[in-house]
């Protein structure tokens, strides 16, 4: 074995810097939540979600409303990381079936995997890789279902990911795409778009104030043959158009359109308001009589379709009852998990 080989085969991960490790990669310890529960309930109790991990918001609420009991037929339209899944296979208590859905093929093995290490196998969860727009496809399947979640948040280990490109905040592809191995990517999708259609992408997907410097900017960069392929570089585009903005309200205001800007690609490159149109229209079939379906979206646009759909079955009498307004977690819970503050939930009973 030559010098090189050797150093090869010896190759030490990266390791903690100090105390505080920055990048994704030296957080080693939060990826490992079996072996080092001590540093990741630090984490977590700081407020902050460790690296590679998502803590479900409004799970007792969830649970409150669902009602599960034994026996029931359940799916969970958006598995993640399965946390909301593994809290409604407990209350079927090994009796009934959980379905559960995600376009993530990354992420979906190492949740299924997760689970099974808990004890939930095929006999009881069944896992596919499938958008939730096509629960008819679960339902030909299952039979009609007794309670369904729908979580329309990113999880937190795609967001932290650099190399999924979700984060104005980390250097990564600006990519978006919560399948990968599908579609076009924001990179790609923003050399075809014209500055109106950006416009309006950023004012419907993100109701972003600055949207027509923002989206002015953006296009007069492509036009100068600039290639606009990572986080950071449209971060810098969009804080140096909004260079007018005073100094004293620059920084919060960069940080917030940032945040909706990446959140408006994000919702065109996944198609995610057809996908949420589809899903919503096609629920009521799936839904045994008195059945349960509670929603968590995370921003206005998410919020007006779902309001919309339940009112409206709701009052062709489809739905029985529907949430009078929306739920919200706690305060204690927004003081653990900051990124539950966005969190609307929303419920109905399928009469």
């Amino acid at each position: 074995m030559n010098k090189k080989e050797q150093e090869q085969k010896h190759k030490r991960r990266v390791r903690y810097k100090g105390t505080h490790p920055k990048t994704y990669k030296e957080k080693y310890k939060e990826h490992q939540p079996e072996k080092y529960e001590e540093t990741i309930a630090k984490v977590i109790s700081k407020g902050s979600t460790p690296a590679g991990m998502h803590i479900s918001i409004c799970v007792n609420e969830i649970l409150e409303f669902l009602q599960i009991t034994p026996g029931q037929i359940g799916l969970d339209a958006t598995l993640g990381y399965g946390g909301h899944t593994k809290e409604m296979l407990k209350c079927l208590d090994s009796k009934g079936h959980l379905y559960a859905l995600d376009v993530d093929p990354i992420e979906l093995p190492r949740t299924r995997e997760r689970l099974e290490k808990l004890g939930y196998g095929p006999e009881i969860l069944t896992i596919k890789q499938m958008n939730f727009a096509n629960i008819d496809k679960v339902a030909e399947e299952s039979g009609p279902i007794d309670f369904v979640l729908a979580d329309l948040g990113v999880s937190s280990m795609q967001i932290d990911n650099p190399d999924r490109g979700f984060s104005y905040k980390k250097e990564g592809p600006l990519d978006l795409r919560l399948n990968p191995e599908k579609g076009t990517s924001a990179a790609d999708r923003l050399k075809e778009v014209t500055q109106p259609e950006l416009c309006g992408m950023l004012i419907e997907n993100a109701d972003e104030p600055y949207a027509e410097e923002i989206s002015r900017a953006i296009v007069a960069e492509i036009k100068k043959g600039t290639e606009i392929t990572t986080t950071v570089q449209l971060q810098h585009i969009i804080r140096d158009a909004l260079s007018f903005i005073p100094m004293n309200k620059r920084k919060d205001d960069v940080t917030k359109s940032c945040q909706r800007s990446f959140q408006a690609l994000r919702i065109d490159v996944n198609e995610e308001y057809e996908v949420l149109y589809e899903f919503l229209e096609k629920l009521p079939d799936v839904l045994a009589p008195g059945g349960r379906v509670a929603i968590l979206s995370f921003h206005s646009g998410e919020d007006r379709l779902v309001k919309k759909s339940f009112k409206r079955y709701f009052k062709e009498g489809i739905y029985s009852e529907i949430s009078p307004e929306i739920i919200r977690p706690s305060a204690e819970e927004c003081r653990i998990n900051s990124r539950a503050r966005s969190t609307k939930m929303r419920w109905a009973i399928k009469a």
